[in-house]
């Protein structure tokens, strides 16, 4: 498996990876990972905020594809020389394609030049809108005199994280457990047959404050690999046989056939509520992430135990940990959508980065809490980010983009991009701008306490490291809507309207400066995600809309990144300079994420729907899942395909991070599937995944709440409502509306219209739906549980009663 993705692990394989070192005397090539060690231990307040998260060499000039509106005039000066990225197709690649250093992609061509002239290989991992990724390429890749020294001594290679995730998982595993943390930037050294020897995350150019440059990094390591070649070339064997043999014990270990109990889940709760924040929720300290699968774990615990002070716990840390997000300038309340994280506990700063998996998530985060509130607070957010979505990061044919950058241009023609620039305010722009009075009551002035906009700016310098916010506004209510209305004397909803017209004034403005990269790469899993948001708020707000756009990007999907000959998945495609959808010379395959985060909005988008067409190919992709990443001995998931050479290690992800792992979300899917197509064998593959990560799940099932939500499912079987009728009939709306208007996580939807209707293929798979027919001609509901249905009902009322009911009289179903 790929390990360190707990702290656990992490500090454990440091501990084996100094060992080795130790014993390898001669080689003191260790001492190249410990300075970015140190530099992790030594100054995590600044780590963290990092992570916040020329010869032309032949290729031709007049390729260069670069957006003008987000470069320079430097950067779009197409008399730059460029390297061999000019014929790549990922944002992240080009945005290199015009360095002095000679850029290799991963692939061949550079692992055999690194073999024919016995280099080493220096590996760069990065996205497109990672700001200490730009920093680097301008402080190092940029710079002509550090291109000379790596081009004269390393095959340099540029991998995209978010194109290759199995790449950058490897060899993050090593950069975890050597440095003792990780990060973007990565920076690794291999050896010409791709052993890591030693690395870390960003470096800066020269040496500083007691901490080696990379001036001094690459001259070091290319000394000692001219005078210990073959000690290094033993280290970096050493590096792998380490990982191998970790891989190795948790394969093994992964053999139990015990599926973990409900001391998992009560273990994973304990641990959550230890972490959680009561102030301004969340679950970690500076930084704070949203971390949408402990909302997903939380909400299912609530509706497991909701009438008791456990499952209000849960709801508490659940509403607050959002309401104070969507208050918080972690929240765009001018252009909508979330950005990536806040630098400081409060929610207030944030890296300004926008992914597209975060908005994705969250969609279905808010939908959650709407359905179990029926507070529009949170169904206004869920708008908001849909739109955000909608406008900002969606091709034309339905695709999604992945990022919008943090950084973009103070200006128009100025040097240099700024972290934030975009997006903050200065205390007389807003006063200039919300001038306007409404019955004595000035807009500026109540926009200015609500956002806590200050004349001297908002941002502490503790969270503004390199003074790009000085005397800006980050907008941030630390109040509530009732409070502001309470202090100017007027009503919410009087409120609300005041600062719909500022953000409409300020939405304005801000579309005149210079706007952030896009980065228009179109991930599978991501879409995935995002059909799932969409799919999923259109079913409980009601919005046909949203059901549609879902409907686009599954289509999308299905015609630029499916093959439909043999049934597979592509990573991702790309927008070319003309809006025409691109792939590269050598399209990347897909891996477990593609397929699992799609089936999961597959099935999303069937409940919301009801076109069995998209249940159909949820089938057809699982069972490509099955035969392309099951592991038959060990059970569970490897999380790339087999047959790349290139991979040293065929790994399992075992984290839900700021994604969930694609072996969580396939239990999930798996426990759905069996129940819609009446297939056991698909519960048992996914009792099988649950008993291979059972160590994980009864240590630590807060490394895995999304995985350990499933395993709840799989012990008590999510609820069944199976509607018999037309799907047009008013009546069988009405008990749909119930079903919208109740929070059942996990629950299996679907309706019943006769062999020749949509739910043909239910018919003809599931021996239970088959047999369920209208009572005297009316669109009846079964609800069932564990095997068993209630009593049919046909008014919607007694529906909401079943539903409502757990314990309700019941019956096997049939037909009546």
């Amino acid at each position: 498996m790929f390990a360190l993705r707990g702290v656990q692990n992490s500090s454990v394989l440091h501990s084996v990876f100094r060992r080795i070192s130790l014993a390898n005397g001669d080689l003191r090539i260790s001492n190249v990972y410990s300075f970015s060690s140190k530099f992790v231990e030594e100054d995590k307040s600044s780590w963290f905020t990092k992570h916040r998260s020329g010869s032309s060499f032949g290729f031709p000039v007049a390729a260069v594809n670069i957006r003008k509106r987000n470069m320079s005039a430097a950067e779009t000066d197409c008399t730059k020389a460029t390297n061999r990225l000019i014929l790549e197709k990922s944002p992240y690649l080009l945005q290199h394609a015009t360095n002095p250093v000679d850029w290799y992609p991963w692939g061949q061509e550079a692992f055999d030049k690194a073999k024919a002239e016995n280099k080493l290989i220096f590996l760069s991992v990065g996205y497109s809108t990672c700001h200490w990724c730009h920093v680097m390429e301008k402080e190092s890749f940029e710079n002509p005199s550090v291109a000379e020294i790596m081009n004269k001594y390393f095959i340099n290679v540029k991998v995209d994280r978010e194109e290759r995730p199995d790449v950058d998982k490897l060899y993050m595993s090593f950069i975890q457990a050597t440095v003792g943390g990780g990060g973007w930037p990565m920076s690794v050294f291999l050896t010409p047959t791709l052993e890591p020897l030693a690395g870390g995350t960003y470096f800066p150019p020269e040496d500083s404050y007691g901490r080696p440059g990379f001036k001094s990094v690459l001259k070091s390591i290319a000394e000692q690999w001219r005078k210990k070649q073959t000690a290094i070339l033993n280290s970096g064997k050493h590096s792998i046989e380490v990982l191998k043999k970790i891989s190795e014990r948790e394969q093994k270990e992964s053999q139990s056939t015990n599926v973990p109990g409900e001391d998992s889940w009560k273990k994973c709760l304990l641990q959550l509520s230890r972490s959680y924040e009561a102030d301004f929720g969340g679950f970690s300290p500076a930084p704070k992430f949203p971390q949408p699968v402990n909302f997903n774990f939380l909400f299912h615990t609530y509706w497991s135990n909701k009438r008791t002070e456990q499952g209000e716990q849960c709801l508490e840390m659940c509403l607050n940990t959002l309401k104070r997000m969507a208050y918080g300038g972690i929240h765009d309340h001018v252009n909508k959508g979330f950005a990536r994280y806040s630098v400081d506990d409060r929610w207030h700063v944030p890296h300004f980065e926008k992914m597209l998996y975060d908005q994705a998530q969250l969609a279905v985060s808010y939908s959650d809490a709407y359905v179990v509130t029926k507070d529009e607070f949170y169904a206004d957010v869920v708008r908001d980010i849909l739109t955000y979505v909608s406008r900002d990061l969606s091709h034309e044919l339905g695709g999604f983009y992945g990022a919008e950058d943090a950084d973009s241009y103070p200006y128009e023609g100025a040097a240099h991009k700024t972290e934030g620039a975009f997006c903050v305010w200065e205390y007389d722009e807003i006063f200039n701008l919300l001038d306007e009075k409404t019955e004595e009551v000035s807009h500026a002035e109540v926009f200015a306490y609500h956002y806590n906009v200050q004349k001297e700016g908002n941002v502490r310098p503790s969270q503004d490291p390199h003074k790009e916010l000085q005397k800006k506004n980050v907008l941030v209510c630390f109040g509530s809507y009732e409070e502001t209305a309470d202090k100017f004397g007027i009503s919410v909803e009087k409120l609300k309207e005041i600062l719909e017209k500022c953000h409409k004034v300020l939405y304005e403005e801000r579309q005149k400066r210079p706007k952030p990269h896009v980065d228009t790469k179109i991930v599978t899993s991501w879409n995935g995600l995002m059909v799932s948001g969409f799919a999923k708020a259109g079913f409980v707000l009601k919005e046909q809309a949203y059901i549609d756009r879902a409907v686009q990007a599954a289509a999308f999907i299905r015609k630029f990144l499916y093959n439909e000959e043999d049934k597979s998945l592509l990573r991702c495609c790309y927008r070319g300079d003309d809006g025409e959808i691109v792939q590269t010379p050598s399209p990347i395959v897909g891996f477990l994420d593609d397929y699992a985060f799609l089936i999961r909005g597959l099935l999303d988008l069937y409940e919301a729907s009801l076109d069995a067409d998209w249940l159909q190919w949820a089938e057809t992709l699982q069972e490509q899942q099955d035969a392309r990443f099951w592991d038959a001995n060990g059970a569970g998931y490897f999380t790339s395909p087999e047959g790349d050479a290139s991979i040293l290690i065929r790994g399992k992800e075992d984290q839900d991070g700021a994604e969930p792992c694609g072996n969580s979300v396939a239990v999930h899917n798996l426990i759905r599937l069996a129940a819609y197509l009446d297939r056991q064998d698909l519960r048992d593959k996914a009792g099988r995944t649950l008993a291979a990560f059972s160590e994980r799940l009864r240590n630590v099932p807060v490394a895995l709440p999304e995985m350990t939500s499933a395993l709840m499912f799989f012990h008590n079987s999510p609820t069944q409502v199976f509607i018999a009728g037309s799907t047009e009939h008013n009546n069988t709306q009405a008990l749909l509306d119930v079903v919208r208007s109740r929070f059942l996580p996990g629950r299996i939807l679907a309706v019943a219209d006769g062999p020749g209707g949509r739910a043909g293929l239910l018919y003809r798979r599931h021996e239970t739906l088959s047999r369920l027919r209208p009572i005297q001609g009316k669109p009846t509901a079964y609800v069932c549980r564990n095997f068993a249905c209630s009593l049919p009902v046909t008014e919607p009322d007694d529906l909401a009663t079943s539903l409502d009911d757990g314990n309700g009289h019941k019956r096997d179903a049939g037909p009546e």
